[in-house]
């Protein structure tokens, strides 16, 4: 079984984010997931595209920028312009899904969208050809340390079964509570990418010993 592992950086040392970068390098982690929350749709209040920007230059790894933002449409053109590759919005936070996801392409950029504990798989049916990222929230969006929310398992399952069913190609990302314990239930429930960061930066999710004790390949993200 082959996974993709996107360590968040809301969790990172950001006294000294090179280093936090060179650990997700250097622990099997393939994509980077980026936190951003403007005090609206969630509580708190993370960083944005300056930052972005800044770090862009440490790593070649992908960045998969998630937008827990009221109206996303306003910034997607700078958020692509600051080094994102793959620009993940929320099902909750906007009213014209389908022109968002055209305006996120036709900038080059691959389009995620996630959807909070509390919605349901359906309401994505009529996009699901459009996306290249599902990611479900396992946690209530906002804060870092939450422990995982077991009935969101659910809702991988049944994205992987449409995903089977209707022969189509997104991925499906899981972002919260995410740890040592149940890596390998999720991962083994149909998700590809698996976000980590309290976990990962403490350093109890051993990537070295989870491939140990499972049967968990992680693979490098040859693209995006």
């Amino acid at each position: 079984m082959g996974v993709f592992l996107a360590p968040s950086l809301l969790s990172a040392d950001f006294s000294d984010l090179a280093s936090s970068i060179k650990k997700i390098e250097d622990n099997k982690g393939s994509i980077i997931h980026i936190d951003v929350m403007d005090g609206q749709f969630v509580p708190q209040i993370t960083y944005g595209q300056p930052f972005i920007k800044s770090i862009r230059r440490l790593t070649s790894l992908p960045f998969d920028v998630h937008l827990m933002v009221e109206k996303p449409e306003n910034m997607i053109d700078s958020f692509a312009a600051s080094g994102a590759d793959w620009l993940t919005f929320h099902y909750e936070s906007t009213i014209h899904i389908d022109r968002l996801i055209n305006q996120i392409h036709s900038l080059g950029k691959k389009c995620g969208i996630s959807i909070i504990p509390s919605t349901p798989v359906s309401v994505l049916s009529e996009i699901l050809h459009l996306v290249d990222l599902v990611l479900v929230m396992s946690v209530n969006p906002g804060f870092g340390g939450q422990s995982f929310i077991p009935y969101t398992l659910g809702k991988v399952k049944e994205l992987a079964k449409i995903r089977k069913e209707r022969n189509l190609n997104f991925k499906i990302s899981v972002d919260g509570g995410v740890n040592e314990k149940n890596f390998s239930e999720i991962a083994s429930s149909g998700a590809d990418i698996l976000v980590s960061g309290s976990s990962f930066f403490s350093g109890k999710l051993d990537t070295s010993a989870l491939s140990l004790s499972t049967n968990i390949q992680f693979d490098s993200f040859g693209g995006f």
